[in-house]
């Protein structure tokens, strides 16, 4: 489903409108209902009668709900006291508090789901029942753990420092979510970084927007027809964003050039380097195994150490690679993949298959669950002389 025209703009205006309220006065909880309450009025209203300053429109239909909710509140009456005059509807004031929200929607005592909910709620302008269409739960579930999280939030000061590392993190999170019902998240994630690249300069946040750039532009290539996961050496690159990739690469050669390393430069460097080959057969293994030991010096992540196997295994051979992983724990993510891949490439078909089986056995998505099935198939069946067409 594309948005419309006015959907777009809604979501584009949406943290700007908030932000108005929140420096007006209004806590958060309070000023997010208000704003999706403007929000819905303007679906309404617009396509018969637009406003010449849409901003302004919103800002001012959603102070009115803001009042409206405080005067039917006797609790919220020392609040009423102070907003009690409303300012005359006029153009919104230009300054832009995107990241202000970003920072308040990754407070540190949410936890990763909340900020995630809350963060495309109020920042990225979806409804309730996009985000729970997106994460496959009840809508009253949805709406209820947006409802904790900015009860959470709602005593937080707006100017408040936030910690860049931990937005950073929540638009990673929404990123890897891909895509659910109608909304897609891996482009939402993209648009809300840009918006966040827009706000505050700095190399760690290009260096996510060109990763997300630089795998999303393989997006189209990654499922088969029939919905099967396509390996990256297997994907028909002609079907790959060339678009996209040129852009991540020049965000990423930007944010590079400024000496200052992060993690997710050096994880977009490996994406650089995959987009960068014309065939699979072509990529540089030798370059992004050096980056994968600039990745283990900045964050001595498992996963990075068996990511980094993989790499080894192809830039030095198979048993190079076995060699970095029995180093790891058995029991981290993926391990059983990883190691069933570099036994087939030595060689060794009747452990892989035992391992391919036990990957799928433990895999959480039913895509990967099914391709993992599918190579254990495989294998077996060339073990049983049946050729290597079969579980394909």
């Amino acid at each position: 489903m594309t948005p419309s025209m006015d959907e777009v703009l809604l979501r584009t205006l949406t943290p700007g409108v908030l932000g108005v309220l929140v420096r007006r006065g209004a806590d958060f909880a309070a000023a997010e209902d208000a704003v999706q309450d403007a929000l819905v009025e303007a679906v309404r209203v617009w396509p018969e009668d637009p406003p010449r300053d849409p901003k302004g429109w919103l800002v001012t239909v959603a102070w009115r709900k803001f009042l409206d909710a405080a005067r039917a509140d006797t609790a919220r009456r020392r609040r009423e006291d102070r907003v009690e005059e409303e300012p005359e509807p006029g153009p919104a004031p230009a300054a832009d508090d995107t990241l202000q929200l970003y920072f308040l929607c990754a407070h540190p005592s949410l936890t990763p789901s909340s900020a995630v909910a809350l963060t495309l709620r109020a920042v990225g302008g979806l409804t309730t029942r996009q985000i729970a269409q997106a994460y496959l739960v009840p809508e009253a579930t949805m709406a209820q753990r947006i409802s904790r999280a900015k009860r959470t939030v709602s005593g937080v000061r707006f100017d408040t420092p936030g910690d860049l590392a931990t937005v950073l993190r929540v638009l990673y999170l929404v990123f890897n979510e891909g895509y659910s019902g109608d909304v897609d998240l891996s482009a939402e994630a993209v648009r809300l970084t840009r918006q966040l690249a827009a706000a505050v300069d700095h190399p760690e946040v290009a260096g996510l927007l060109a990763l997300m750039l630089l795998h999303h532009a393989r997006r189209a290539s990654r499922t088969a027809p029939d919905g099967s996961l396509v390996p990256l050496a297997e994907q028909d690159r002609s079907r790959w964003d060339t678009a996209a990739i040129a852009e991540g690469v020049a965000v990423l050669q930007a944010a590079l050039a400024r000496d200052r390393l992060g993690e997710f430069q050096a994880q977009a460097a490996v994406a650089a380097l995959h987009a960068d080959a014309p065939t699979a057969g072509e990529t540089d293994w030798v370059q992004i195994v050096e980056w994968y030991d600039e990745l283990v010096r900045l964050t001595d992540s498992p996963v990075v150490r068996l990511n980094r196997a993989v790499a080894v295994g192809e830039a030095d051979g198979p048993r190079a690679g076995l060699a970095e992983l029995a180093a790891l724990d058995a029991a981290l993510p993926r391990y059983a993949a990883v190691a069933a891949y570099l036994h087939e490439r030595e060689g060794d078909l009747a452990t892989a298959a035992r391992l391919y089986a036990e990957a799928a056995h433990q895999a959480s998505d039913l895509a990967e669950r099914d391709h993992l099935t599918r190579q254990a198939a495989r294998l077996n069946a060339r073990l049983r002389g049946g050729g290597d067409e079969e579980g394909r």
